[in-house]
């Protein structure tokens, strides 16, 4: 049986944090805050995986209110998801993932994020499909005030259940 999962992100840009997106360190004067390296992208991909098994949402597996989280990489975060993922009997099939942000331009980095997440994901890259949109200047997003992050995931689940 495939079950899918969608997830969903989002992080205020704030000076003196780095920037980092599906692993990657990105080139900024602002970075993302949150409790966690705040990887918005790896976040949603999380929230997806999570989602399409019904196990809940990343702050209850992995609580903000937890200093073992504190600057934690959030693709150490997928790697613990994927473990969940497989001991239901499941594995990835594939993901699908789109960055929403006005800047920076993010199209150059896209199949390093792509990497970085299979690698963490334990699949091929070309089953992990990273795009970037611009909010086109448009709400908080488009002021450059944050970042969001959506992902779709499929998951096959042996046995049917």
């Amino acid at each position: 049986m495939i079950r899918v999962g969608f997830g969903f992100d989002v992080h205020p840009l704030v000076p003196g944090r780095p920037l980092v997106l599906g692993g990657v360190a990105v080139p900024s004067d602002v970075g993302l805050d949150g409790h966690s390296d705040a990887d918005v992208l790896a976040h949603a991909i999380g929230e997806a995986l999570l989602g399409a098994l019904a196990l809940g949402d990343l702050g209850r597996h992995f609580p903000d209110t937890d200093p073992r989280y504190r600057g934690i990489s959030s693709l150490t975060l997928l790697s613990h998801v994927m473990s969940l993922i497989a001991s239901r009997s499941a594995h990835l099939v594939n993901v699908d993932a789109t960055v929403v942000a006005q800047a920076p331009r993010l199209t150059a980095r896209l199949p390093e994020m792509a990497k970085c997440l299979a690698e963490a994901l334990g699949i091929d890259a070309d089953r992990v499909s990273v795009k970037a949109k611009s909010p086109e200047r448009l709400g908080f997003l488009g002021r450059t005030e944050g970042i969001a992050a959506m992902a779709v995931v499929g998951v096959e689940v042996r046995g049917g259940s």
